[in-house]
């Protein structure tokens, strides 16, 4: 039972059991978004008459919502205060359900989306630097517990949408579902008192150049991660202006720590992000297209694999402090890779109960990627504090803005590969997830590749990262 502080805010008691609580709460509505998204990508393919391409631009926005209230709110967190920020996560999950449920189509689908990711990004934005101030002494213990409801959420969410799918459940209930512990959140968000914000050591410099750099920044990711012609008549397409985001990006992180060499390392943690992201959330989102014919076409079975992955991922993050403490983060980080690649592989070419036994292997890799690498950030680029964490959990998220369309993308090409190719029927479905999951195994082996270049480099680099508390190992 946690206990209820003694603070005091404005002659009110803070009660640190109903904060955290609230924060679980939000990050399971979170969590279930995520996982019911994914169960119900088949029926809106089929009711809208959506190619995986377009499916891929749907899940995107809720990719491209979290990563700008995670940068926007991260950059404001001292300005706007945790309860200011959960309201309005609050008003985004109620605006995007509600959307989501009356859309009409693929524009519908693409809008009530992105308000669902921003919501999403707005309560990891609030309930991170909330639950550390709120354990000042424990901070680790705690973020780590507050995190192992987003794995939790998404086994909670899995459950669900695979009942109501095998009740013969359409998609809009599933999505109403989620409306309960919205109120739920919404409604302790207005009755909890919140604490007053802390004085920070190091607060961002709100002037005039670093706003300039946030909303260049912001426009550029709108840019890239919305489906529009400007970035389609480019040259190379995104890739002009991810560039021109990273320039910007190290400019702001320069400014901020006074070193090169943190902006620097923080914009390799950011593309490393990007990939480890990828990696975990791109094959879960994806589960029922990639895994569904694999596994007979049961519907709702390739969310049983989900709800089994992200349990496991649940457990081993609440037990990970032992396994860090004896590999150090980044020799976890490399073991996680190395994992990932053996589960995807086998995947690649299981069917039946293999499809178990690889998904078991997937999910023991990705499991300390998200956490351990925002772990990182912090240890080996402390002065970059909140806004470093904030950045680098923002790439992981908008990587997948980017790679949705393109794994969509992939199962419609391996999809029509397999029809040239004469086969038919499920044959056709389990041949686009084979393709699907051959691409995505190529980047946790680059991550092992990364990974093993910083394990190397480790001593140097915590020597390097200054005076402020960095462990070394």
């Amino acid at each position: 039972m946690v206990a209820v502080a003694a603070d005091e805010a404005g002659g009110f008691t803070i009660n640190r059991n109903r904060l955290f609580l609230l924060s679980c709460l939000s990050l399971i509505v979170t969590a279930m978004t995520f996982a019911i998204r994914a169960g119900i990508l088949t029926q809106l393919s089929d009711e809208f008459a959506l190619s995986d391409t377009q499916l891929g631009w749907v899940n995107s926005m809720a990719f491209l919502g979290f990563p700008l209230a995670m940068v926007l709110f991260g950059f404001l967190y001292n300005k706007l205060g945790p309860r200011l920020i959960m309201i309005l996560a609050f008003v985004g999950h109620l605006l995007g359900l509600v959307l989501t449920i009356f859309a009409g189509g693929f524009l519908g689908l693409l809008i009530s989306t992105f308000f669902i990711g921003f919501a999403n990004g707005s309560v990891e934005a609030a309930c991170n630097p909330l639950v550390a101030d709120l354990y000042k002494d424990e901070k680790t213990k705690w973020l780590n517990r507050f995190h192992v409801w987003f794995p939790g959420g998404i086994v909670i969410g899995a459950v669900v949408s695979y009942v109501m799918t095998n009740m013969g459940i359409g998609w809009q209930p599933q999505i109403a579902i989620m409306l309960i512990p919205t109120a739920i959140y919404g409604y302790m968000v207005f009755t909890t008192v919140f604490p007053d914000l802390p004085v920070v050591e190091k607060a961002v410099d709100l002037d005039i150049i670093n706003i300039v750099l946030m909303a260049a920044v912001f426009g550029l990711l709108i840019l890239i991660g919305t489906p529009n012609n400007i970035v389609a008549s480019l040259p190379g397409g995104f890739i002009a202006p991810l560039l021109a985001a990273m320039v910007l990006t190290y400019l702001l992180v320069f400014r901020w720590t006074k070193r090169h060499r943190d902006a620097a390392l923080a914009l390799v943690l950011m593309v490393i992000m990007s990939l480890t992201a990828t990696s975990e959330l791109g094959t879960q989102q994806w589960v029922d297209r990639i895994l569904g014919a694999q596994l007979g076409g049961i519907p709702g079975q390739a969310m049983i694999v989900l709800g089994m992955v992200t349990g496991i991922m649940a457990v081993g993050r609440f037990f990970a402090g032992p396994l860090i403490h004896a590999l150090n983060p980044l020799g976890v980080l490399l073991m996680s890779a190395v994992l990932t690649t053996l589960g995807l592989f086998l995947m690649s070419g299981a069917s039946g109960a293999m499809v178990y036994v690889s998904a078991i292997v997937f999910a023991i890799g990705v499991c300390y990627f998200w956490p351990t690498m925002i772990g990182v950030t912090a240890q080996y680029v402390p002065r970059s504090g909140a806004l470093g964490m904030s950045l680098v959990g923002a790439a992981g998220m908008f990587a997948l803005t980017i790679w949705n369309p393109i794994i969509g993308g992939w199962i419609d090409s391996a999809r029509k590969t397999a029809e040239e190719t004469g086969l038919t029927g499920s044959a056709v479905e389990v041949a686009a997830g084979q393709g699907a999951l051959s691409k995505l195994v190529l980047f946790p082996v680059v991550l092992i590749v990364l990974f093993l270049v910083l394990f190397l480099l480790r001593k140097s680099i915590a020597n390097s990262a200054g005076d402020l508390g960095v462990a070394h190992d």
